[in-house]
């Protein structure tokens, strides 16, 4: 059973910072919201690592919005709603594609500085299941890096921002269902409780579930976790995205190779040196990535190969180098020359769909607690994210959720909180246990699922509960029990879910049934699991 705490407190003996605003996180949603909410705020931004370390860095396609003449929001709302399988929320969708424009151009004002072309204007390609070109880029293929460079060198030079590096989130501390603040591991090891009066949680994703992903080994599911235990809704979370092609090659990592290659005309190949896309989708290599990703696991398992090529020398090495030097001079660290060289990739975990359950302005069901970006669940993406979506919706509902911070009361005084269970001393490596985990969720639920081997991991994971009866003391400790709250709620609801759907796949319900399953699956400490029809 998950405790509602992971370590025991007593918050009078705890030394107090006191804030209007925390925000835990410092990827484009955390950085973003924490300069909106400084307008007219105090805000504490807490971050695990650096300023610099975050999913958002590795971003390189882009971001999505409407800024071509040719372009609608009409059209981008169309193709998020089709890449979604029909479970995205329409007033979500809705709201994204119609302020995403506008947070744009607060980016560019922020210092974001994207590609243009020779005339001075804005360079924009096209990403899998988008009918347009209507993604924004910066440095080629380093898109986040830019945006995580220009947002950070804001909130560094904010006098209302207090940056904590290094620290970390242990939980959310709630009184009578309200969030009242953090309770943060310093990079002593001394806790530290910081007290406000909204809490905004900007975590990022959940990579580290799998063995393979693209994520950095910062992404270990700790919104949806900490989340979890406060007692919000958890939602979607079957819904997990693997990038089709991430590089497979020894002693590299699973680098990500953007979909903006595939945009830009590479084509994929099996070791026989095949095209098979066409084989699986009227789009080919741009379809949605679940299609493209099933479609290349489909072609090693027929050719009993542990990858697949992506081809793009057909194309000038004038564009190879211009539109992905970061690609590129990576892929050249290990001999491969994309000019030349078809590049062996195969998929990994890229992107959770569903996270935290919000309204439209980011708050989840625990009052004062609210979640932006991937550790959110907006209900934009639905079973399935259009590329390129993940950066405009961290933008979009995080500006909403500074709104609705605004209308909020000062948090009164709160009682002198405490916490403690019985605990066992000397706990296992958490690390190899860890691995462990990533090895079941890879095996068992991955690409693709079965009820049999979801209750295998299911039935493992419950083992594995013991692990929150130890007293825990180390960053890695408490990462690990986060994944392993996650993977709890991804392999129950991907039991639950009897039907394929966007980002989830079952080999013994290998087609998608609107009549039962057009509805969400939603998990909480208090209530369990239940269905939610969708909007």
């Amino acid at each position: 059973m998950v405790p509602r705490y992971v370590i025991d407190f007593d918050l009078k003996a705890l030394p107090r910072l006191k804030t209007d605003v925390a925000v835990i996180g410092a990827g484009i949603a955390g950085l973003y919201t924490a300069l909106q909410a400084s307008e007219f705020a105090d805000v504490v931004l807490i971050s695990k690592r650096g300023l610099d370390d975050s999913n958002t860095r590795w971003a390189q396609g882009g971001i999505a919005a409407v800024t071509a003449k040719t372009d609608s929001p009409a059209l981008h709302r169309q193709d998020t709603l089709i890449a979604g399988a029909g479970l995205c929320s329409y007033d979500a969708v809705d709201v994204l594609v119609h302020e995403g424009p506008e947070r744009l151009q607060e980016l560019i004002a922020y210092g974001t500085r994207f590609d243009k072309d020779e005339k001075g204007r804005y360079e924009l390609t096209q990403e899998g299941a988008h009918s347009q070109r209507r993604i924004l880029h910066a440095q080629g293929d380093a898109t986040g890096a830019e945006i995580v460079r220009a947002l950070s060198a804001k909130v560094k030079n904010n006098a209302r921002i207090k940056v904590m590096e290094d620290h970390f989130v242990i939980d959310v501390i709630t009184d009578q269902g309200e969030c009242v603040g953090a309770l943060v591991m310093q990079p002593d090891g001394e806790l530290l409780f910081v007290q406000c009066s909204a809490t905004v949680l900007a975590t990022g994703g959940a990579g580290q579930l799998y063995r393979y992903t693209t994520n950095p080994d910062i992404a270990t599911a700790d919104g949806v976790a900490i989340a979890y235990r406060a007692g919000a809704d958890i939602k979607d979370v079957e819904f997990i995205q693997f990038h089709p092609t991430a590089l497979y090659y020894p002693g590299a990592p699973r680098f990500l190779i953007s979909e903006a290659v595939r945009g830009e005309g590479a084509i994929l190949r099996n070791i026989d040196g095949e095209r098979f896309m066409p084989n699986y989708h009227p789009q080919k290599e741009l379809a949605p990535r679940d299609i493209v990703a099933r479609a290349i696991v489909s072609e090693m398992e027929r050719t009993n190969s542990s990858f697949v090529y992506l081809d793009i020398t057909h194309e000038s090495e004038t564009l190879i180098k211009h539109r992905f030097p970061t690609i590129y001079k990576f892929c050249l660290q290990y001999g491969l020359d994309m000019v030349t060289d078809w590049i062996p990739v195969a998929p990994a975990c890229h992107y959770i769909m569903g996270g935290v359950r919000t309204d439209l302005h980011g708050e989840t069901s625990t009052k004062r607690l609210f979640a932006c970006g991937e550790a959110s669940c907006t209900g934009v993406h639905g079973a399935n994210r259009l590329a390129s979506n993940s950066l405009s919706e961290a933008v979009v509902f995080g500006h909403r959720i500074v709104q609705r911070i605004k209308q909020l009361q000062p948090l009164a005084d709160i009682p002198e909180l405490s916490y403690s269970i019985d605990r066992k001393q000397n706990p296992p490596d958490m690390v190899a246990q860890r691995l462990k985990l990533q090895k079941l969720m890879l095996r068992n639920v991955g690409v693709k699922r079965s009820e049999d081997g979801l209750e295998k991991a299911l039935k493992e994971i419950e083992r594995m509960d013991r692990l929150f009866g130890y007293e825990h003391r180390s960053t890695q400790a408490f990462e690990s029990l986060n994944l392993l709250t996650a993977a709890g709620l991804t392999t129950k609801a991907a039991l639950m879910r009897e039907e394929s759907r966007g980002g989830h796949y079952r080999i013994d319900y290998p087609s998608k049934d609107d009549l039962i399953w057009r509805k969400h699956i939603v998990l909480s400490l208090e209530h369990g699991v239940r269905e939610e029809s969708n909007e």
